[in-house]
């Protein structure tokens, strides 16, 4: 799996993983977004459009990411997930807690 990062505007940063999003993978998401925290960025939109596939471990990552951006005064956000990702995210209803947004643009901007 890889991931592409980017710092936007309002101190906000993108992380764009690209393949499944499982055990292998889920660490170095959760230490991205904890990056992210650390260089003083806890706004943080996850961009699930290339993302195939994702597991428990995958969700994890997520929300330990989310726990850590609102414990720094930030949010997690997700934006664009695949019909895969959307399944996992409803059946396990994190979709209420992680509302998926239909851009970056509009997790941005989300309140």
């Amino acid at each position: 799996m890889e991931f592409r990062v980017e710092d936007v505007e309002d101190g906000a940063t993108v992380i764009a993983p690209q393949g499944r999003l499982t055990m292998t993978s889920a660490g170095e998401l959760k230490a991205l977004v904890d990056r992210s925290v650390s260089r003083g960025r806890p706004m943080v939109v996850v961009d699930l459009a290339d993302t195939t596939f994702m597991d428990s471990s995958g969700l994890g990552a997520l929300v330990g990411g989310l726990r850590a951006t609102r414990t720094a005064g930030g949010d997690l956000r997700i934006a664009r997930p695949t019909a895969q990702v959307t399944t996992v995210l409803e059946l396990t209803t994190m979709d209420r807690v992680l509302q998926p947004r239909a851009s970056v643009e509009e997790a941005l901007r989300a309140g």
